[in-house]
């Protein structure tokens, strides 16, 4: 009986052994998300060491950005000295710390450098699957239009353009895999987004967004400690230009009213040049900017908490008659990235210039708009299709920057009419 008992014990034992080392594969398997984000990792990666070996670099800003980061490792501290072949340095100083390492790693060589940004644009990639592998949004094969944008390749690998900015944005947006971590996570993606605000100023696109996300996961004081963290996040990367030629680098660093050469445009170019470098269209497009941003966030985002002025009048009265760290709350993670997406959209389309590479803002993002919205599959993909065709036609034209805009706002449209709110 004794032996019987035994056997039995053992023969358990082993199936639970077997069960425990059989069942991680097979739940990480079953995924079809994850088996396909997988597998396009590893194409991705031999298709961009094809382009590296193969396809000729073009040069653009690469140069200029080794000539300003030259003289600031030089010592030069004041920012309108701080100059390349292609104009003056318009970016803050976290810019200067990012392409002084990559300068350093590389040695300011080219074929290098290609293989760093093609190390980037995986990790960025890999980041943004597992942003789509955690959400319930997009089907398991449309994760491929991820990885098929000619333009997205030529921005990392072939013209340097991108940096690490989008791939700190996307490990700050990655939701957290258990729920009770999310709300600690908020101080890090703050203080990692004003980290990447140091980089480049797209990123001030998220911060509405952002904002009302932490007022709904946060208390208000935890929200006062984001934004002077944030805040002091900026001072400390600024302070040896803030020291030493303060107004140069405020006023050149962080000039919101910098006007683009209209040759470049691609989604205004069907604008006449005097009506393009006006205040007037400036203006216009800053209102539209900010009329979108209240109507999203009051319709759609805070759609459960009654619209965004009583949420906003909800958060301070219950600030003031209660303890302001009990409102803390749980948010989904479609919620999450849906209205961080939304924003940033809402910034794109409303941006009086977009250059080339700056379609790198907003690409990873598409499939997620499309797919919340309540259109018929083949016309998603076709919306997405047809905007990469725009961003792909050298140098842009009239018809192009015109179908670009309806395309955007075609999917503002879908947006805001089937978008499914997720509190």
């Amino acid at each position: 009986m004794a032996v019987k008992n035994s056997t039995s014990a053992h023969a358990k034992r082993s199936r639970k052994k077997a069960a425990a080392s059989s069942s991680l594969i097979p739940k990480f398997m079953k995924n079809p998300k994850t088996t396909m984000a997988l597998a396009l990792l590893i194409i991705d990666s031999l298709l961009v060491s094809f382009i590296i070996a193969y396809v000729p670099y073009t040069k653009i800003d690469w140069d200029a950005y080794m000539s300003q980061v030259s003289g600031f490792l030089g010592g030069e501290r004041d920012y309108k000295n701080l100059k390349g072949d292609t104009g003056p340095l318009v970016y803050p100083a976290g810019f200067l710390y990012v392409y002084s390492a990559i300068q350093y790693v590389t040695g300011g060589q080219v074929f290098p450098a290609q293989i760093l940004f093609g190390i980037l644009y995986i990790i960025n990639l890999g980041i943004v699957l597992l942003i789509y592998v955690k959400t319930d949004v997009l089907p398991w094969w449309a994760l491929i239009l991820l990885c098929l944008s000619k333009r997205v390749h030529s921005i990392f690998v072939l013209r340097l353009f991108n940096d690490c900015t989008m791939v700190i944005l996307s490990v700050a947006f990655s939701p957290s895999k258990k729920e009770k971590k999310r709300s600690g996570s908020n101080f890090a993606s703050f203080f990692m987004c004003s980290a990447a605000v140091s980089i480049k100023m797209n990123v001030l696109l998220y911060a509405p967004s952002l904002f009302i996300l932490m007022l709904k996961a946060m208390s208000i004081s935890g929200v006062i400690s984001a934004l002077a963290g944030a805040a002091l996040v900026q001072i400390v990367l600024g302070l040896p230009f803030l020291l030493s030629f303060p107004i140069e680098y405020i006023s050149r660093a962080f000039n919101l009213g910098r006007i683009f050469i209209h040759f470049w445009s691609v989604n205004f170019k069907f604008v006449p040049e005097p009506i393009f470098v006006s205040k007037e269209f400036a203006l216009s497009l800053l209102i539209a900017h900010l009329v979108l941003l209240v109507l999203f966030a009051h319709y759609k985002w805070c759609k459960h908490e009654g619209g965004l002025f009583k949420f906003l009048r909800s958060r301070i009265s219950f600030c003031s008659i209660t303890s302001c760290s009990a409102w803390p709350k749980t948010l989904k993670k479609e919620h999450i990235v849906t209205t961080m997406f939304v924003g940033n959209f809402i910034g794109i389309i409303c941006a009086r210039s977009l250059h080339y590479q700056f379609y790198s803002w907003y690409f990873y993002s598409l499939p997620h708009l499309l797919w919340i919205t309540a259109f018929p599959t083949l016309l998603r993909v076709l919306i997405f299709v047809g905007v990469e065709l725009c961003w792909n036609v050298f140098p842009s034209n009239l018809y192009s920057s015109l179908l670009l805009l309806c395309l955007h706002l075609l999917i503002v449209c879908g947006l805001w009419y089937s978008m499914a709110e997720n509190p």
